[in-house]
């Protein structure tokens, strides 16, 4: 201990009066101590250190709490104080092959935020490939032949799992059992460390929440009681216009939907309003811009004076196309047809051997379907998530051809009730339907509500709203 009788002579009243002095100096330093390592002033001392501008300095700077989550893994110590003005984010973005939306609304969001933050580390995977041979048949190839053969079924199982109460209950069965997929997927997330994982299926939302709230040091307890995993933002990005209650998931921090619609469906199940953000649904930066209609027609061999329909049967050529060129064949008016049938060969060799009353034009899969859009007229297509999206973003009105029950007949309400669509729910009533539609004002009318609806920066809107989060530390389990 300091002895300042050692170093001062005898002095009468002096000292006292120092050490006193001192004694008055060394309980404030105890107090300054003690405040400054209690939890509260740690919790101060990092927002004023997120908040602390870096500018003005030029030698090396201490880092004293990460932006991002995985930054507390790499950098650590004296980092240069430019390092700190832009900080690589790790990205996971997780999808099932399970219809050809949730692909293309993962890769719409791999590509928007890949041009957003190209300093940032992100990986698309697809849950698929963890699966077993049987399982990934099933999920895959189950849901094409289940929605293709027993449309009704489906609409049941649906409307019968659509229970918030029913989704949670099925999902703590689930994890009662023990599953090879999930353990490697849970591994490949440990693996990489992210920051933020979108998920554009719901799948992934149940492994996620096992591993951020049990798989966590021991040491570290969350609000209810269970270990806390590690900090990632999870966020669940809904690919239709209504939100099934699979995907919702207490780990999920934010939810990113199509409408305000949707929205409030969400909120009216228990989300809480300031983790849902209506953004619309993810699609490719390709339909943000339009175009130029003549020069792809010219391209594609098409007329200028006549109409052009573009008939959809989705990624992997299911629905009734042959069906619908046969009826297109009875309607008067003149127009060309453009078909798409996707990964299907064999629809599309059956398809182009058929003479047609109107000029058709049968294409395999379409690397340009903004291009085909744009060209379009009218849209002949199922009511899909993504689809919808990708035609409402160019301003083009839908026809719709008897929904499936289930996320299509959700889709198909919501476009009819917006005046963005027409729909027929039998092939026979197309060519009357059609012929009443085309060159009036009725299909002008549902372009421009086509337009209304459109959200073409949807996919940089969600990058945009989940890098501000993660950035800001607005983690639920915080």
């Amino acid at each position: 201990m300091y002895q300042p009788s050692r170093f001062w002579p005898l002095q009468s009243g002096f000292q006292p009066a120092f050490e006193s002095a001192l004694a008055a100096v060394a309980g404030a330093a105890e107090q300054g101590v003690a405040a400054a390592i209690s939890p509260a002033a740690k919790r101060q001392k990092r927002t004023e250190s997120i908040a602390a501008p870096v500018t003005g300095f030029s030698g090396p700077v201490k880092r004293k709490w990460p932006f991002c989550a995985s930054q507390a893994r790499t950098l650590s110590g004296n980092v240069p104080a430019r390092t700190n003005l832009v900080l690589a984010m790790r990205v996971l973005i997780a999808t099932v092959t399970a219809g050809g939306g949730h692909l293309a609304a993962a890769a719409a969001l791999e590509e928007a935020w890949r041009s957003i933050a190209p300093q940032d580390v992100v990986e698309r995977v697809d849950l698929v490939k963890f699966f077993s041979p049987l399982h990934r048949r099933i999920v895959s190839d189950g849901y094409v032949k289940l929605v293709e053969h027993a449309p009704e079924l489906w609409g049941m199982m649906f409307k019968k799992t659509d229970n918030p109460k029913l989704a949670r209950r099925l999902n703590r069965i689930k994890r009662l059992f023990p599953s090879h997929s999930r353990g490697r997927f849970a591994r490949c997330v440990r693996q990489f460390k992210p920051d933020a994982v979108l998920c554009t299926h719901y799948l992934p939302l149940a492994t996620l929440g096992h591993l951020k709230w049990t798989k966590g040091p021991k040491g570290a307890r969350a609000a209810g009681g269970g270990r806390l995993g590690p900090l990632f933002l999870v966020v669940s990005v809904v690919t239709d216009f209504e939100a099934h209650a699979l995907w919702m998931e207490p780990c999920v921090d934010l939810y990113c939907v199509a409408a305000e619609e949707t929205k409030a469906r969400l909120l009216a199940r228990g989300a809480a309003a300031e983790n849902v953000v209506a953004t619309g649904i993810p699609i490719s930066a390709r339909f943000s811009s339009r175009p130029e209609a003549r020069a792809v027609r010219q391209s594609l061999g098409l007329r200028d004076d006549q109409p052009v329909l573009l008939v959809l049967s989705g990624g992997f050529g299911m629905g009734p196309v042959a069906e619908i060129l046969s009826e297109l064949d009875k309607v008067p008016r003149s127009f060309q047809t453009l078909v798409v049938t996707g990964r299907n060969q064999d629809l599309r060799r059956e398809l182009a051997a058929v003479d047609r009353k109107h000029p058709t034009h049968v294409l395999g899969y379409a690397s340009n379907m903004n291009e085909l859009m744009a060209v379009a007229d009218l849209i002949i297509s199922k009511p899909g998530g993504l689809t919808s999206s990708e035609a409402l973003a160019l301003g083009k009105p839908l026809f719709i051809l008897n929904p499936i029950p289930g996320q299509e007949a959700a889709n198909s309400d919501f476009l009819l009730e917006r005046g963005a669509a027409a729909k027929a729910n039998r092939l026979e009533d197309l060519p009357y339907r059609l012929e009443q539609l085309l060159g009036t004002r009725k299909l002008s009318d549902m372009a421009r509500a086509a337009r209304t609806l459109g959200r073409p920066s949807a996919a940089r809107d969600i990058c945009n709203e989940v890098a501000r989060r993660a950035k800001c530390g607005h983690i639920a389990a915080q």
